[in-house]
C-alpha cells in the first residue's frame, strides 16, 4: 500500500474494514501527522514556515497567500486541498481521510471541525469506517465553532454561521445556522 493507492481507495467512497491493510496505512499516515502538528503547534512559526510545514502535512503545494493560526490539527493530512487566499483560524480539526477541498478566498474561524468519516451503524461492525468528501468553494465565510459533517458541499460566496452544525449541502450565495445547519437569507451579489 502507497498513499496514492490509499488516497484511490478513499476516494472511492467505498467501507474499510478495521484492522485491513487500508486501515494501518491510515494509523501510519496519523502518527506522520502528529509529529508535524505537534511541531507546528508547540512552538511559534513565522506565516512562511507555517505554510512550509503544512506543505510537509499534505504533501502538496501550498498557496504563498495562505494564513493559519496554530494550533491546528489532524489525524491525516495528506488529503486536504487549499486553495489560494484561504484563512484559517486558531483550533481547527480536519479530519481529511475522506478529501478536504477549500476554495480560494476562503476564511474559516477559530475551532472548526470538519468530518470526513463516518462508522458503521451495526454494533458488529462499528470500527469499520465510511469515507466521503467535503467541499468548500470559493469565498466562503465558515463561522466559529461551526461542524461539517461528511458528504457535505458548501456553494461558492456562502457563509456558515458560527455554532451551525453542517449536515446537508449548502447552496451559493446563501446563509445557514442553527443545529442542524438551515438556511437564512440569500446573500446579494
Amino acid at each position: 500500500m502507497d498513499l496514492t493507492n490509499f488516497l484511490e481507495i478513499m476516494d472511492s467512497g467505498k467501507e474499510v474494514v478495521a484492522g485491513s491493510e487500508e486501515h494501518q496505512f491510515m494509523h501510519g499516515l496519523s502518527q506522520e501527522a502528529l509529529r508535524v502538528t505537534m511541531e507546528l503547534n508547540n512552538q511559534y512559526h513565522t506565516g512562511d514556515e507555517i505554510r512550509l510545514l503544512m506543505e510537509k502535512l499534505t504533501g502538496r503545494t501550498i498557496d504563498e497567500s495562505f494564513a493559519l493560526f496554530p494550533p491546528f490539527y489532524t489525524d491525516c493530512g495528506k488529503n486536504i486541498k487549499i486553495g489560494k487566499n484561504v484563512f484559517i483560524n486558531a483550533a481547527c480539526m480536519f479530519q481529511d481521510q475522506g478529501g478536504i477541498e477549500i476554495g480560494d478566498g476562503t476564511l474559516i474561524g477559530h475551532n472548526v471541525v470538519i468530518a470526513t468519516l463516518n462508522h458503521n451503524m451495526r454494533p458488529k461492525y462499528r470500527g469499520n469506517i465510511i469515507p466521503k468528501p467535503v467541499k468548500i468553494g470559493k469565498n466562503v465565510w465558515i463561522g466559529a465553532n461551526v461542524t461539517i459533517c461528511q458528504g457535505v458541499e458548501i456553494g461558492e460566496n456562502a457563509i456558515v454561521a458560527a455554532g451551525a452544525v453542517v449536515t446537508k449541502s449548502v447552496d451559493k450565495n446563501t446563509v445557514v445556522g442553527g443545529i442542524p445547519a438551515k438556511f437564512i437569507k440569500r446573500i446579494e451579489e
